[in-house]
């Protein structure tokens, strides 16, 4: 899953994004206002993440303007403001949740999980193809009933893959959707890691479910049987 970050301060977001990559979510960073609202409109997000003190666009703004032209990402706000008429407004303006800095990050983890599990009335979290299975809220794959090893990487591309499945997918989605925004879309790492995430969930299997389309991309195709 994609989450955007908007923080200004530098301590701060490396510690989220270090902390989020590790549970194997997909992280953008916004500087600054003007920034954050351009990559929420544009892009695709399951959760974002909210400073109220941002540089150039206020965060408050942000969140009525994406409120106003009806972005429904859900929203966390994560803020120095501890007033209670700053969470009044807050949640008022359309913010799913609010919390305030200081923060401990399994509390923030916590309230990502729940706000990601609110957003799975919409979208399935527990994705599957044949005997293949993702539960994408404990983070877990098994295959035939054998649970699997995966990397992060390979986990945001396998759950990529199963929300888009019998669709070809392009080396260009997959640079979207599951690497970050500064991510060198030349380089050959989405190939390495597709090649690796291939062999965990093919080897020792007579059925085959990730293949590459040649000139095009990649396929992961549901059984028929389903």
């Amino acid at each position: 899953m994609r989450i955007l970050l908007a923080e200004d301060d530098s301590r701060v977001a490396s510690f989220v994004r270090r902390g989020l990559r590790e549970e194997q979510y997909a992280v953008d960073v916004a500087t600054d206002g003007e920034k954050a609202l351009s990559m929420a409109q544009t892009g695709e997000y399951d959760l974002i993440i909210l400073d109220l003190m941002l540089p150039k666009k206020e965060g408050m703004e942000v969140l009525r303007t994406l409120r106003a032209s009806k972005v429904g990402t859900p929203v966390l706000i994560l803020t120095a403001k501890d007033k209670p008429k700053d969470k009044v407004e807050g949640l008022n303006a359309g913010a799913d949740d609010y919390l305030t800095k200081p923060f401990g990050f399994e509390e923030l983890l916590a309230r990502v999980r729940a706000l990601l599990r609110r957003r799975g009335d919409m979208v399935p979290t527990v994705l599957t193809a044949g005997d293949l299975q993702i539960d994408t809220l404990k983070h877990k794959v098994s295959r035939g009933g054998k649970e699997l090893d995966l990397t992060n990487r390979e986990y945001a591309l396998l759950e990529f893959f199963l929300r888009h499945a019998n669709e070809v997918v392009t080396r260009t989605k997959l640079s979207e959707n599951v690497w970050e925004a500064d991510f060198d879309t030349f380089s050959n790492v989405i190939d390495v890691h597709i090649a690796r995430l291939r062999q965990k969930i093919n080897d020792g299997f007579s059925l085959k479910l990730l293949d590459t389309i040649r000139g095009r991309g990649y396929i992961l195709q549901i059984p028929e049987t389903e």
